[in-house]
């Protein structure tokens, strides 16, 4: 007996939308704004390696014509998903700096995981195939200022719907918020900055047009990331984005190849987005520092003796801070508690990541995860059709072994990702082979693997798309540098007192 599940996720329907219009003033002004209620979304317990099976979209009512089929089959360790979705009309009509479609899978909890652009043709059709770890999901589309957000916003165009006939089983979903935030991406901008579109501007061809909506994407990411502190909290980051930014709008300028600023551009994009994970959670740990610190300053203040007490209240909190109690006769005064050998060496590894992260990064194109650090090395590295190695290449992976070298006992995995799995068995090789020849790090510590296009980070539905999934992931990692990214902090837990 298979059954089928049902839930909510704290869902969307839009109550209100506000446009910035230019005002009189020259005050900035919020570009968009959404206001949002619930709805429910279905979600399926896909059965492993069941076969594949169908499932429905439908539109919500922002986009009620939207309408779509997916065909979602479970493999080993993964769930892969062929969505045809029709009537799916331009995300601008939402807002200006609505850009593009993303599709979400949303788990039985209610965390969201960002599956991959949507990209409607001339006819307002899209096709996008694309897989997923999760097991059991919803899935829904959203309009997006960027394709590389890691949190979907409020402006839910469709949803899946379960079919009679597809197979799988129903659970309860219960959206916790912390897993499904919204997205906030309110920017203040001056209203001189507002572009408009002229009717009679030069027709272009898609290839033109899809390099100009990717740098207008990267541009949202570096904004967006910009107010929310990233020069502040993400410097590094935020950096290279407006760097890779500033290449791709130079290569544009200049009427370059169209799949070349394609890629600079989506690489701005994911950097971007990077730095603004990074700045969020930086400022909130922060903020909740300067929370919690007059808590413990109140709480020394309850530890004095009562007639030193309300003599401490009376003076500043600077120098209340500095009175310390007199020593108690006749008792042994409070030791402060041993180092804890753990934390110390939790602290030297992150010091020496921080350090290893920003030499790479200064390199090649560097992510900080719980996997280790991941240096990525492009298609265009690579001779078109084989493993071998590009003229291009030799510095930057010169410059790579150089770092590795001066950390000894770091372990590397080379993971190529090609059309083929031959072919990106190769390429993997060849990066391997090149390491160890520079003297990265002793042989045993470099192994190599080719994974073939299984492991998509862009929809295979474009070009660019699938020049980015062609690529050679460099994965660091080590006791050295532990296994927590610099943005992942754990925290400590405390019994009451």
């Amino acid at each position: 007996m298979q059954r089928l599940l049902s839930g909510c996720v704290g869902a969307f329907l839009i109550a209100g939308a506000v446009y910035a219009q230019p005002p009189a003033q020259s005050d900035p002004q919020p570009i968009y704004r959404v206001t949002v209620i619930s709805r429910s979304l279905a979600a399926v317990n896909y059965e492993h390696r069941g076969g594949p099976t169908p499932i429905d979209f439908r539109g919500t009512v922002l986009l009620p014509y939207v309408k779509g089929t997916a065909t979602v089959e479970s493999h080993r360790g993964s769930v892969s998903i062929d969505a045809k979705i029709d009537h799916l009309e331009p995300p601008t009509r939402f807002g200006r700096e609505y850009l593009t479609y993303v599709l979400w899978a949303i788990s039985p909890e209610g965390r969201p995981k960002n599956l991959g652009e949507v990209l409607a043709d001339s006819s307002n059709k899209a096709h996008v195939k694309v897989t997923t770890d999760l097991q059991a999901f919803g899935m829904m589309i959203t309009a997006e200022p960027y394709y590389s957000v890691s949190l979907p916003s409020d402006v839910v165009v469709a949803e899946n719907v379960v079919r009679p006939d597809t197979i799988g089983t129903r659970e309860e979903v219960v959206a916790k918020y912390e897993l499904l935030p919204r997205g906030q991406y309110t920017m203040t901008i001056q209203p001189a900055s507002l572009r408009t579109l002229n009717g009679e501007a030069e027709k272009l061809s898609y290839d033109r047009y899809e390099a100009i909506l990717e740098l207008y994407q990267a541009e949202n990411a570096v904004q967006i990331a910009r107010s929310l502190g990233a020069d502040q909290y993400a410097r590094d980051s935020i950096d290279k984005a407006a760097a890779l930014l500033s290449q791709a709008q130079d290569m544009n300028a200049r009427k370059q190849d169209t799949h070349a600023i394609v890629s600079a551009a989506r690489e701005a994009t994911q950097m971007a987005e990077d730095a603004r994970t990074i700045a969020v959670r930086r400022r909130d740990e922060e903020r909740h520092q300067q929370e919690a610190q007059p808590s413990r300053d109140r709480s020394e203040l309850r530890r004095l003796p009562p007639e030193q007490t309300e003599e401490a209240r009376a003076l500043p909190q600077t120098q209340s801070e500095r009175l310390a109690p007199p020593p108690a006769p006749q008792r042994m005064p409070v030791l402060p508690p041993p180092p804890n050998p753990s934390l110390d060496r939790s602290a030297a590894q992150q010091q020496v990541r921080a350090q290893l992260f920003a030499q790479l990064n200064s390199t090649l194109t560097t992510r900080d995860t719980p996997r280790g650090l991941v240096v990525t090395l492009g298609d265009s590295m690579f001779e078109s059709g084989n493993g071998n190695l590009r003229a291009v290449a030799s510095q930057p992976l010169a410059n790579l072994a150089a770092v590795l070298s001066s950390h000894p006992g770091l372990s590397v995995r080379v993971e190529g990702y090609a059309d083929t799995e031959p072919l990106s068995n190769e390429r993997a090789r060849s990066v391997q082979t090149a390491l160890i020849v520079s003297g990265a790090a002793a042989p045993g510590l470099i192994s190599a693997v080719g994974y073939g296009n299984s492991r998509p980070i862009a929809p295979q539905t474009s070009a660019a798309g699938r020049e980015q999934n062609r690529r050679v992931e460099v994965v660091i990692y080590g006791d050295s540098i532990g296994d927590h990214a610099l943005w992942d902090h754990p925290y400590s837990l405390r019994s009451p007192s």
